[in-house]
């Protein structure tokens, strides 16, 4: 697996990392958990060296998950996490559908800190995201605990989440960002107007969640998917019936560019990332060692400039529909 530096940071990782959010949590009912086990150990053994997870996948189990699994591989992998959602006892285990409130106050920062080493069953946390901007705390304020936290040598890297270009500046003033984390992919491409030019004038990396469309620019999914009330999607006006035929048309780009370079729609989907800037890192999501196996595969496809300019004028005369977030958790982006 090669690897890329995020941004202008020391940290570097594999090109292809693994959302780990899926194996317990918001797609379905969680996931068996020696299967799962078995499932980043391969992962590992395949050269993928980062995983993330956050507190409120579960809430807590995933982060006990990956504890678990990757204690035999410590200094070797780099795991990412995150903080800021209020998880009250009442938070609804399925997940966003109860849209849980934020706190990124700093005492809920250290407290969400300390029970994520024990989870992790780590000394340090390598990677720290604010999960979402709280507007009722200052983002100086939320930069300021992150690097004292640093200074005690509780984390190593800071990150935020879904963060607006002033708000990023805001808090790169205070405690320098390694990464931002946002949705990107050939469907949902807002970074790119004014979120990725600021992250390279201020030489930070970009971890695209998702960016396999919630499996949906896998090709195996169109109108008459169903998704089970467990599953996140089942929310998500991009996966209503009317939208999945619309949002064909993408697929459809893909696999015929995929059929030409002998791929998949995934693989192309992630080379497609990859070229965008050498300091980008997708993190797709899966509980299937076939999917992680194709996913990685995606480090060998080569696009051309001549098939870069291609998808990009193909997919300029597809217009997305659906929302990608119901209107409550889209309000928590982009602040």
């Amino acid at each position: 697996m090669i690897k890329r530096k995020l941004g202008k940071s020391d940290l570097e990782v594999s090109a292809i990392g693994l959302g780990c959010m899926g194996m317990s949590f918001s797609y379905g009912p969680p996931k068996d958990k020696k299967e799962m086990i078995s499932l980043l150990h391969a992962a590992v053994d395949r050269g993928v060296t980062f995983f993330d997870t956050a507190e409120v996948y579960g809430p807590y189990t995933n982060e006990e998950l990956l504890g678990e699994a990757l204690a035999p591989f410590r200094g070797k992998v780099l795991i990412a996490t995150k903080f800021g959602f209020d998880l009250s006892p009442d938070l609804d285990p399925r997940g966003m559908k109860g849209a849980p409130g934020l706190n990124s106050r700093p005492e809920n920062i250290k407290k969400a800190v300390e029970g994520s080493l024990k989870r992790l069953k780590v000394d340090v946390i390598d990677l720290l995201y604010q999960h979402r901007v709280d507007l009722n705390v200052p983002i100086e304020d939320v930069a300021g605990s992150v690097k004292e936290l640093i200074k005690q040598g509780k984390v190593k890297y800071f990150g935020l989440s879904e963060a607006g270009v002033k708000t990023i500046r805001r808090a790169h003033a205070v405690q320098p960002l390694t990464v931002l984390q946002s949705e990107y992919s050939l469907w949902t491409r807002n970074p790119e107007k004014e979120v990725i030019p600021t992250l390279e004038e201020l030489g930070i990396g970009l971890v695209p969640y998702s960016p396999l469309g919630k499996g949906f620019l896998t090709g195996k999914m169109d109108e008459n998917t169903k998704f089970d009330n467990s599953d996140f999607r089942s929310t998500l006006p991009r996966f209503t019936p009317d939208a999945l035929k619309a949002n064909q048309a993408l697929v459809d780009l893909l696999g015929n560019i995929a059929q030409r370079k002998k791929a998949t729609p995934a693989q192309i989907a992630l080379a497609w990332l990859l070229a965008q800037k050498p300091w980008i890192v997708p993190i797709p999501g899966t509980t299937k060692l076939t999917r992680l196996e194709e996913n990685i595969g995606a480090v060998t496809v080569a696009l051309t400039a001549e098939d870069l300019c291609e998808i990009d004028t193909a997919s300029a005369k597809i217009k997305v529909q659906g929302a990608r977030y119901p209107e409550k958790l889209e309000q928590m982006t982009g602040r």
